[in-house]
């Protein structure tokens, strides 16, 4: 179901800077970080089921990731969530545009959250098709700069593990400063909580199932199968356009392996000022 710590537009250094668990069942076939062989030009790990991903980039500056929203009732018929992230890759629509042509999708999926980002034009996107009035509508709107968490529910919805994770976040910014943050090390460190909770639970599912699902980093056996985080990812992108993509990925059983990916955007970032 993954969740998401982001900052946007309020750091020195980082214009923008993600980190993000990617919760799925461990036998779920997937490609980890690499540039895709049918799109080069688009970064992030792969869904080798439906072919889309939960967070992925382009050299050219654009930026996408999704989670689920959680709720009893899925329907088996609806689209891929996971290609939501690819079609905004791989278009040429401002975030702004992209998201007004999904408005009159709503129902084609089922509930999910999604953030879109042009770092050239330094605009960004949220898009869920379950507002917080619980409609089946669509609803967009322009991500405000600061610190936000994107749960299972939408945006900077003050789920007990979100706060834990802002919370987790913020000591780290400010431990770190103005300066360069490691991001293997970071992501380890604020990504890696298996703390659950036993009350305060979003009350969706039964509260075993709230509670196994409670901790920022998941690992639990479910009808289905073992579920929880399989990669745990970082996306930094600093005020020179470098970018830094970072993923821990679960390769078997408990079996973890790291890579780091480094790129330059090879467009102009518009109203970021570098540091000197």
């Amino acid at each position: 179901m993954c969740i998401a710590v982001f900052l946007w537009k309020a750091h020195p250094l980082y214009p923008f800077l993600l980190f993000l668990n990617r919760d799925e069942y461990h036998d779920r076939p997937t490609k980890p970080l690499a540039w895709w062989e049918d799109d080069s030009h688009i970064l992030g790990g792969r869904d080798e089921v439906a072919g889309g991903t939960w967070l992925a980039c382009t050299r050219s500056g654009r930026v996408a990731f999704l989670t689920n929203v959680r709720e009893n009732i899925s329907n088996s018929d609806t689209k891929s969530r996971g290609n939501l992230p690819v079609r905004f890759l791989k278009s040429d629509k401002s975030p702004r545009d992209f998201s007004q042509q999904l408005l009159r999708e709503a129902g084609e999926y089922n509930g999910f959250n999604l953030i879109v980002a042009d770092l050239c034009s330094m605009t960004m996107v949220y898009i869920t098709n379950r507002p917080k009035d619980n409609s089946m509508t669509m609803a967009a709107t322009e991500v405000s700069p600061g610190i936000h968490v994107l749960s299972n529910a939408t945006l900077d919805t003050p789920w007990s593990k979100s706060q834990r994770l802002e919370c987790s976040f913020k000591q780290l910014l400010d431990e770190y400063g103005e300066s360069e943050i490691p991001m293997g090390q970071a992501a380890e460190r604020i990504m890696r909580d298996t703390a659950k909770e036993d009350s305060n639970l979003p009350g969706i599912y039964s509260h075993e199932r709230e509670y196994q699902l409670s901790s920022i980093f998941v690992d639990t056996e479910l009808s289905m199968g073992r579920y929880g985080t399989r990669s745990t990812s970082s996306l930094a992108v600093t005020t020179s356009s470098e970018a830094t993509f970072y993923e821990r990925y679960l390769i078997d059983k408990d079996v973890w392996k790291e890579h780091q990916m480094n790129f330059v955007i090879e467009k102009t970032m518009q109203g970021v000022v570098p540091t000197s």
